[in-house]
């Protein structure tokens, strides 16, 4: 296994869209990083993903992958019902995981996954990139720092036009819906800049079909009294935006647009500024700390407890809507 100096190895579960972006792009400017394997349940569409990105091994199971003894991690973007399955499975071979957000398909099994991680040495991380972002840091710094005064309200909206529906992500057997799907980062960045886990005081749906959300909107409400929203949509009659607001008694924080994650304005009763950061991605960002986890023993910040409390919030907002939770598959 890898240790000081040696490069992490990872190995991805499934020939994911979501994986150059998230990870091989990023692990070539990365030197503490290969990416060495990939395992697809068609192992012909692995070895395609392997021969066009330059990975050097391909497993044709998920099971032979996760159990390959040079590689120290794997990357999860499975299906969100198998999340949860396949990180256990992972850290039962000893191995460090980076899994896509939602973490898990509920709150229990988010819980169920923290306790296994918890009792294990490797590094379990759910890849809300722009959590490692300098912006974000510099976001809670300036929340931190009382500049914008007493917290008032919080919100953020992610909207996109998803109109193939054949995809999963309209599929509530795989833990399909809007909410799922990108309103997690509307709910973690919620509770991030909200500085708590809020209690959801209402939310309604928009239905694709039975018990799956093509649209959500919540209200909330956090333990020290400030307000909360966040609204999600793949699709409805929202133009695609990706924005957050942080509202205090003496000023405002505007991220619009949210992403490329470059940017954001300030108004407040000292001044008014936008400030703004490297076009370096949030990827690349993410890697290094999560790196950093497993070579150096940093801590991270969206680790299996802090999943655990976006989970309930998702699980909470689901049953204010009269919808049921998203199940393991």
């Amino acid at each position: 296994m890898s240790g000081h100096g040696a490069p992490v190895r990872i190995g991805i579960l499934g020939a994911a869209r979501i994986a150059p972006k998230a990870l091989i792009k990023p692990a070539k400017k990365n030197s503490d990083v290969v990416v060495a394997a990939v395992a697809a349940r068609d192992v012909s569409r692995a070895q395609a993903f392997a021969a066009k990105h330059g990975i050097a091994r391909v497993h044709d199971c998920y099971e032979a992958l996760i159990a390959d003894p040079d590689l120290d991690a794997v990357y999860n973007p499975l299906p969100n019902a198998l999340h949860g399955k396949w990180t256990r499975a992972a850290l039962a071979a000893s191995k460090h995981v980076l899994c896509e957000k939602p973490f898990t398909a509920n709150a229990a099994e988010a819980r169920e996954i923290a306790e296994v991680a918890a009792r294990s040495d490797r590094v379990v991380m759910e890849a809300f990139h722009y959590r490692y972002h300098p912006f974000a840091l510099r976001v809670e710094e300036i929340l931190a720092s009382g500049e914008l005064g007493t917290l008032q309200h919080v919100e953020a909206t992610v909207c996109f036009w998803l109109p193939k529906f054949s995809d999963i992500r309209y599929d509530y057997s795989l833990g399909g819906g809007a909410l799922m799907d990108v309103g997690c980062y509307a709910v973690d960045i919620v509770r991030t800049f909200g500085g708590s886990t809020p209690k959801v005081v209402s939310a309604q749906s928009k239905l694709h079909h039975a018990n799956l959300d093509r649209a959500m909107t919540a209200e909330l409400r956090f333990p020290g009294g400030h307000t909360g929203r966040v609204h999600c949509s793949m699709w409805s009659s929202d133009l695609p935006r990706f924005t957050a607001k942080v509202v205090g008694d003496r000023g405002e924080l505007r991220l619009n647009p949210l992403i490329p994650f470059q940017r954001f304005s300030v108004r407040s009763v000292n001044a008014k500024r936008v400030e703004r950061f490297p076009s370096r991605p949030t990827y690349a960002y993410q890697l290094d700390a999560f790196v950093a986890a497993v070579l150096n023993g940093e801590p991270v910040k969206t680790g299996p407890q802090d999943a655990v409390e976006n989970m309930t919030v998702i699980d909470a907002i689901y049953r204010a809507a009269g919808l049921p939770l998203r199940q393991p598959a």
